[in-house]
C-alpha cells in the first residue's frame, strides 16, 4: 500500500524481539513513508536486521510467522505491501515465533 503522507504502522513483536528492539510495550510503532513493507521495521529498528529476515537473501526467517488482517502472510514474496488495515494503523502487523516440536 502506498501512502502519500506518513503512516503509523503498529507491529506486535514476540518477547525476544521486543527486548532486542528496546521496546517498552508489546507493540512498536513505525512511521512509514511510501510503501508499507517489512523493510520499514528493520529501518526503524536496525538491531532487528538479521532476526526477521536473513541478512543476505532478505528471505523471512523460517521460525517466524507473520499475520495481518486475519491472514497468514508468512509465505508472501519479499517486498509485498502489507494490507490496508496495517497501513492505516487499524490493526497491527503480527510477528510471532513459530511453535514446533514433536
Amino acid at each position: 500500500m502506498s501512502l502519500e503522507g506518513v503512516a503509523g504502522v503498529r507491529v506486535d513483536l514476540p518477547h525476544h524481539l521486543r527486548l532486542l528492539a528496546g521496546a517498552d510495550g508489546r507493540e512498536v510503532e513505525v512511521e512509514v513513508r511510501g510503501s508499507v513493507t517489512i523493510d520499514a521495521v528493520e529501518e526503524r529498528y536496525p538491531q532487528l536486521r538479521g532476526t526477521i529476515r536473513d541478512h543476505g537473501t532478505k528471505q523471512r526467517r523460517a521460525y517466524l510467522r507473520f499475520f495481518a488482517g486475519g491472514n497468514d502472510l508468512s509465505h508472501e514474496p519479499q517486498g509485498v505491501e502489507l494490507p490496508e488495515v496495517v497501513a492505516s494503523g487499524t490493526e497491527p502487523f503480527y510477528v510471532m515465533g513459530a511453535i514446533s516440536g514433536g
